[in-house]
């Protein structure tokens, strides 16, 4: 449908208006809430970077908060939202930036125009890029200090070895410390334009007021032509260990295994595999490590979703004297999956995944995430309802199909952050029998 010079697509939970320039508007009106929830999506982030500007999206993310001409700083940018009860943040991931702030629905367009300001009028003042990077350099350190965020940086080089996807989001320390002031200007100019940015809107809101403001605000953000993404490149060709010593009290693991794209047919069929395998006190690993064993105080699962892969990951953290007796009951319950699951834990899975989305969805931000993310992503959007219609059609073969697809000992890789000092004890033992 058209509006004027705007495109407008209205469904049962949300509206969509598109500016002429390309900007990407979409709204969900809560009537029940006094809370409105506001997030500034760019596609932005670590898989947009060469290995010279490593961290770059993530210190641009940090240097928006750090002045304006009409906010020159940082406490005069805070205060618009704390100052009247809200929050405000910031985050960089790997495919997109995101900006967000919660506030009373009387201040909700103090939030927009606050944004927007700082998505268009950084000043990227030298001494605060300097300043910035040392903060930068101590969340870094901060990461390597916690033996579980280690663990996880190490999984991720696994499964993405030598390309972006496995490089940790922030950078080092090293390709912080390089990236210049014209460099951040330039990253501003590529990433940061019309097409490329998605704003969700979600609470007691009418769509047509904020369509209206954000008009007046970014009706002429420039656009033009983005940096590619850089594809990721299967290089797992067999079972690999990465140990890291530490003289740590508990061993903490992550076993890897390559997973499924956002838009494969088989992501919620995954998602239910993951959920009775590892993701609630009634999972099989929980009831078999934790509650039978007493080998974990907790163990987990997770799918990642991404545009052109992802990952399917168990973490948990185990004493170092029992390691040896957890990894092949832990890789025994990832190896049951593949002979199927009960029709009791099919039903459970479902309804526990249905469950979980429906209480998130009642706090506006999810809402604004959930939107904006697939928009942002996809450049599409499945309701709610869509979403859980897919999830009631995964079947028991579904599952055990999918983990067959993806449960390979050819590509199962473990990290462990504890107090060993040879990997290829921990070698052996990688085989889900």
């Amino acid at each position: 449908m058209t509006t004027s010079d705007t495109r407008r697509l209205v469904t049962s939970s949300f509206d969509r208006t598109v500016l002429p320039n390309g900007l990407r508007i979409l709204t969900s009106t809560f009537r029940h809430t006094n809370a409105v929830s506001i997030i500034f999506l760019f596609g932005a982030g670590s898989r947009y970077e060469t290995p010279e500007l490593a961290g770059a999206s993530h210190l641009f993310e940090h240097l928006l908060f750090k002045g304006t001409p009409r906010r020159p700083t940082p406490r005069q940018i805070s205060e618009v939202v704390e100052g009247v009860g809200g929050s405000l943040n910031a985050f960089t991931d790997r495919e997109v930036t995101g900006y967000w702030c919660r506030l009373a629905q009387p201040h909700y367009r103090e939030g927009i125009d606050l944004l927007a300001d700082m998505a268009l009028n950084s000043l990227f003042r030298d001494e605060d890029i300097d300043k910035e990077k040392q903060v930068v350099y101590e969340e870094i350190r901060a990461s390597f200090d916690s033996p579980g965020a280690r663990t996880s940086m190490l999984l991720d080089g696994l499964l993405w070895p030598d390309q972006t996807m496995g490089r940790d989001i922030a950078g080092s320390i090293e390709s912080v410390g390089a990236i210049s002031r014209d460099e951040m200007r330039k990253y501003l100019e590529t990433q940061y334009v019309a097409s490329n940015t998605v704003i969700a809107v979600a609470g007691n809101i009418e769509h047509e007021d904020v369509v209206e403001q954000l008009t007046e605000l970014l009706g002429g953000l420039r656009d033009g032509e983005i940096l590619p993404m850089y594809p990721f490149e299967d290089k797992i060709d067999g079972p690999r260990v990465a140990l890291e010593h530490r003289p740590t009290e508990q061993a903490h693991l992550a076993f890897g295994l390559p997973g499924l794209s956002q838009d494969d047919s088989d992501r919620h069929a995954l998602a239910l595999m993951s959920v009775i395998l590892g993701e609630s006190m009634s999972s099989r690993l929980f009831e078999e490590i934790r509650e039978k064993r007493g080998l974990a105080y907790d163990i987990h699962s997770g799918a990642q979703f991404y545009r052109d892969c992802g990952a399917f990951v168990v973490e948990s953290g185990i004493d170092p004297a029992r390691i040896d007796e957890a990894i092949p009951v832990i890789l025994g319950e990832l190896g049951k999956m593949r002979d199927g699951v009960t029709e009791e834990e099919w039903s459970q899975a479902r309804e526990l995944t249905k469950g979980r989305m429906m209480l998130r969805m009642e706090e506006s931000r999810a809402v604004t995430s959930f939107l904006g993310i697939q928009e942002l992503l996809r450049n599409k959007v499945e309701s709610v309802d869509a979403v859980i219609a897919k999830i009631d059609a995964v079947t028991m073969d579904d599952i055990k199909r999918v983990a067959n697809r993806i449960i390979n000992p050819e590509k199962l890789v473990l990290a462990i952050v504890g107090p060993f000092e040879d990997s290829s004890r921990f070698e052996k033992p990688l085989k889900f029998d």
